[in-house]
């Protein structure tokens, strides 16, 4: 017998699904590694992934 198929999750398409990456600011620390800061996609909020944008009116069904 066949198995469904799970739905694919549909990405961010200003972030592609990374969304949270880590910017190099180029100092370093004292022990030598290299400061960076996360930033976080603002159209997703970290989420990476899109909602539908259907109407309620057709989710619904009306």
């Amino acid at each position: 017998m066949t198995q469904p198929t799970p739905a694919r999750a549909r990405h961010c398409r200003d972030c592609d699904g990374f969304s949270v990456v880590h910017i190099d600011t180029g100092t370093r620390q004292t022990d030598g590694t290299r400061h960076t800061t996360p930033v976080t996609c603002r159209t997703c909020n970290g989420t990476g992934t899109r909602r539908s944008h259907v109407p309620a009116a057709v989710r619904s069904g009306k």
